[in-house]
């Protein structure tokens, strides 16, 4: 007798996608003393220029002014000699070697950086312990040192990017660099001195140096997200 059983339907088979590693990033802003610092966790993937939005809200800037990623080139130098005994085209690509990598965003047209959006966190930091600068305000020339503190699996129940951690204010925009700050806070502390007038006014009323609310930013965050 023929088989006049239906078949069976095959079952589908079901890959389930392993959620993307998180890193841990130290960011401290340069010269500041005692350090100013966040810690954040995002995903692994995040591409540099998504990362600039967090870096922007995690430390409190307002996003007014450019700014790029930039690993240094560890390469020594070229000497004088090395200059000199080389034909033109041989001295430009020994420079080009020399040079540091930037990242910024494409319609910025910075000389010699490249489109932010096409670079992942992974591929340019991809180890613990690796480290680069994001650098924003080419005037004031704020810099912040980021460093790879982990990378391991996502926390159940955590959205990221999130921070984790943080200490002290932001300066503000356009105060004239770490050393403006430090010289801007001096001023604001001593109310006979004769710019402490101009100051307040400047910074609209009292500015706390030691403030930083981690809920606040937090917050932000998940409106960026």
């Amino acid at each position: 007798m023929p088989n006049t059983l239906p078949k069976r339907p095959r079952e589908k088979q079901t890959t389930i996608s392993q959620p993307a590693q998180i890193y841990e990033l130290k960011i401290t802003l340069r010269g500041s003393k005692p350090p100013i610092w966040r810690r954040i966790a995002v995903v692994k993937n995040i591409r540099l220029s998504n990362l600039h939005q967090v870096i922007q809200v995690v430390m409190g800037w307002g996003n007014y002014h450019l700014h790029q990623f930039v690993i240094r080139n560890r390469r020594a130098k070229l000497t004088r000699e090395e200059l000199s005994s080389s034909s033109w085209q041989e001295r430009y690509e020994k420079l080009i070697k020399c040079r540091d990598r930037c990242w910024s965003d494409s319609r910025m047209e910075l000389e010699g950086a490249e489109d932010e959006k096409k670079m992942k966190l992974c591929d340019m930091a991809p180890a613990v312990k690796s480290n680069f600068i994001y650098e924003y305000d080419f005037g004031d020339g704020w810099e912040h040192e980021i460093k790879v503190v982990k990378i391991g699996p996502p926390v159940q129940g955590v959205k990221y990017p999130v921070c984790i951690a943080g200490k002290l204010a932001c300066p503000p925009e356009d105060c004239g660099g770490i050393w403006g700050y430090y010289d801007m806070l001096e001023i604001l502390k001593n109310p006979k001195h004769k710019q402490h007038k101009e100051f307040v006014e400047w910074i609209g009323g009292k500015f706390d140096p030691e403030c930083f609310n981690l809920d606040e930013v937090n917050d932000t965050l998940r409106r960026l997200r």
